[in-house]
């Protein structure tokens, strides 16, 4: 198998080519998380993979609480469809809570007070309350408890950890926090072997071929964890090498037609590239820093059949969304008006 054709199999697995999916929580469910910062415009990385979307619609299901945006897997934002919530957050929370600790002991916070206060927290989302960050901040003063910006964050942090709290509605562009309990349905657990098991067959179905080291990096897991899900799905996946790589896919193999053209125009922190350790088939790397900063901060960029070859920027005038491509070079008009569709889509997807 060529690096050509080993994107053309993710193109397909990460539903950027042709699938049945209609539905937000569909997408989400099937991928199994999908970063999510800069949350305005993670709602693309959704809805670039519906034939008909809006951020509008992807903001209802948010609402509807069809999928959460949380922190988990390594951690940093996700979304994470609601039934698949608990099982993670099992599988991540003995990796979290030592960083969350690490961050505490950096703002000099003292870890059982905000542990403390966690109740309190609680008392005041119950009732199905959704509340925002500064919301919650004004109500502790109330109650004479008064933090800073950083130790509110981090008291909120470990009520998210600890399963009390997580993200619900959106009030405008403001993520509120409600009580776990009250706005995630209940479903029975499963084992933690069960839960590594889940875990890696999704990754591998929505997002092989892909590496061993390509799952430790997505899941936040131990070498050992991830070697360990995928002997419990061996018997599903064919491995093949690519480059010296062992990659892992779904035994069923699928791909775009040969003469199928992907002109994409990818959300920033997209999981077509931010889920694999390895992305040197991606992006040249001449190019690398173009689109990934030192300190981890991806671009929306521009994909055509698998590979990066630009990036693009969201801006707004008199309320009317328009996007502006820069490519790493000179493109034939042919390959520049392969984007005008979708240079259209984001416009009306952001209107």
């Amino acid at each position: 198998m060529t690096p050509s054709e080993l994107l053309h199999i993710r193109l397909y697995n990460q539903l950027l080519a042709m699938h049945s999916l209609t539905e937000p929580r569909e997408v989400v469910a099937w991928m199994g998380a999908m970063q999510a910062q800069a949350l305005e415009m993670a709602k693309w990385a959704i809805g670039s993979r519906l034939k008909q979307s809006t951020a509008k619609e992807i903001t209802a299901a948010l609402n509807r609480g069809e999928m959460i945006r949380t922190h988990i897997l390594r951690p940093t934002w996700h979304f994470v469809a609601a039934e698949d919530l608990r099982w993670m957050y099992g599988l991540s929370y003995p990796r979290l809570r030592p960083v969350y600790r690490s961050y505490a002991k950096m703002l000099g916070a003292d870890e059982s007070l905000l542990y403390g206060l966690i109740p309190l927290i609680e008392e005041l989302l119950s009732g199905g309350r959704h509340l925002s960050k500064q919301e919650l901040g004004s109500a502790l003063a109330e109650k004479r408890v008064a933090l800073d910006d950083n130790h509110l964050s981090m008291l909120l942090s470990f009520a998210e950890l600890e399963g009390v709290i997580v993200n619900g509605e959106l009030d405008g562009n403001r993520q509120t926090f409600t009580l776990l309990e009250e706005w995630v349905p209940y479903l029975p657990a499963i084992s933690r072997e069960d839960a590594l098991s889940r875990l890696a067959g999704r990754y591998f179905s929505s997002h092989g071929p892909a590496t061993l080291q390509d799952f430790t990096w997505w899941s936040g897991l131990t070498v050992t964890e991830c070697r360990q899900a995928m002997e419990m799905i061996r018997a599903g996946f064919i491995r093949e090498t690519i480059d010296g790589k062992e990659c892992w896919m779904p035994s069923d193999i699928q791909t775009p037609p040969s003469d199928f053209v992907s002109a994409r125009l990818l959300a920033p922190f997209d999981e077509f590239v931010v889920s694999y350790k390895d992305r040197s088939e991606l992006i040249e790397e001449a190019h690398y820093g173009k689109v990934i900063t030192k300190n981890g901060i991806f671009s929306p960029t521009i994909m055509l059949d698998g590979r990066i070859i630009g990036s693009w920027k969201k801006s707004t005038k008199k309320n009317v969304p328009r996007i502006t491509l820069t490519f790493f070079g000179e493109m034939p008009k042919k390959t520049l008006s392969l984007f005008q569709p979708e240079v259209e889509r984001v416009e009306k997807f952001y209107t």
